[in-house]
């Protein structure tokens, strides 16, 4: 159960992180439009947290030696956490000014996804600044191909 709890944690925190970041970034360079940075906050957290949950469930389920109890275990962890990890971009989005909370959540996912690292890297006794680069780098490699894309589409406004 602690694997499949870890798993879904896992996976849940970096599906809310990488995503959440990414749609973030995407409609505040197009519109700038706080109800709608909230609205596809929200949007991931229900839509894409049932999504990914169910992924896990599927993923699980087809494994050759099948728990019904992990299952279940990673396919609660994996809503929960992505649901409730989404949930935390919305307090800098509706409590400050966009030009503020919007680094500000660049920030906070920066965190999110080092501290997971670490704790990963650790339990597994692998580099920590591996683990961290690797993970940081991922997303900015996302957040940066987000960049380009939507400088590019606001051209055809």
């Amino acid at each position: 159960m602690k694997m499949s709890k870890a798993k879904g944690i896992g996976f849940g925190l970096t599906s809310g992180v990488i995503t959440t970041l990414g749609m973030i970034v995407a409609i505040y360079l197009l519109s700038e439009d706080k109800a709608i940075i909230v609205g596809g906050i929200l949007s991931i957290a229900i839509a894409d947290s049932v999504s990914d949950a169910f992924g896990m469930y599927i993923s699980k389920e087809s494994d050759k030696k099948r728990n019904l109890g992990h299952i279940w275990s990673a396919t609660l962890w994996t809503f929960l956490s992505k649901f409730s990890i989404t949930t935390t971009f919305l307090i800098p989005v509706l409590l400050l000014p966009l030009s503020i909370s919007i680094p500000l959540c660049v920030v906070w996912g920066y965190l999110l996804l080092t501290v997971l690292s670490v704790k990963v890297a650790k339990d597994r006794k692998d580099s920590v600044l591996y683990a961290v680069f690797e993970r940081l780098s991922t997303m900015t490699v996302v957040l940066f191909v987000v960049f380009l894309t939507e400088r590019f589409i606001s051209r055809f406004q």
